[in-house]
């Protein structure tokens, strides 16, 4: 029988059958040590998150305000065309979006099912990011520079800012990620599972956003 994964609210997540370790953090002789050891009820992660996230919203906020005025009065804007490669890029972070969703979900099923989201996760994430370079240099190859003009400078300021941050979800989740390999997924990592996947679903919509700024104000 598949062993499943559990929730904080229960009492002793089960082991995983090979690895000697189990979902609560520890493996025989690791870190922690309390099999039957509850997670507490306040979600520290959760909230370290949403507390992250004011000033992100913030700076984007002030970005798109820049943006606006500079657009505004600008003589020498010139509008740059959108890298075709950064709509398959949004498709790509949607499709991660999904299997990080699949991936809380499974928390309560077999944890094969549940690893098999969180790689896929992990590969569409890197993708993404991939395919944002590619997008700086089909731009780069088209002699569009990051000072050419006002148009590219935000276009280049707006995708890498998002970029870096989503660099931050990605190191959380490649270390959740290394951790299950391990056999090293309790409680504890599991709330930090759910609390990454809120940063990672805002770093979608925030990236919807950007795109149809950059699209109706080029």
């Amino acid at each position: 029988m598949s062993p499943t994964l559990t929730t904080p609210e229960l009492e002793a997540p089960p082991e995983i059958s090979g690895g000697g370790g189990g979902f609560d953090g520890t493996a025989p002789g690791g870190e922690g040590g309390g099999c039957g050891r509850a997670a507490p009820r306040y979600d520290t992660y959760q909230t370290g998150v949403w507390v992250l996230l004011v000033p992100i919203v913030m700076l984007f906020v002030g970005l798109t305000s820049s943006l606006v005025v500079r657009r505004g009065i600008s003589d020498d804007w010139v509008s740059i065309r959108v890298p075709r490669i950064l709509w398959l890029n949004t498709a790509v972070l949607l499709a991660s979006s999904v299997t990080f969703e699949g991936a809380r979900r499974a928390l309560r099923g077999p944890a094969r099912r549940f690893g098999t989201w969180l790689w896929l996760t992990a590969g569409l994430g890197t993708a993404f990011l991939v395919g944002q370079v590619l997008g700086w240099l089909q731009l780069r190859a088209e002699g569009v520079f990051l000072a050419s003009n006002p148009s590219s400078s935000f276009f280049y300021l707006l995708t890498a800012t998002h970029g870096a941050h989503l660099v931050g979800g990605m190191t959380a989740l490649v270390y959740l990620t290394a951790r299950f390999a391990r056999n090293q997924f309790g409680p504890r990592r599991q709330s930090a599972l759910r609390a990454t996947a809120v940063y990672w679903h805002f770093m979608d919509v925030l990236w919807i956003y950007l795109l149809v700024l950059l699209v109706f104000w080029r």
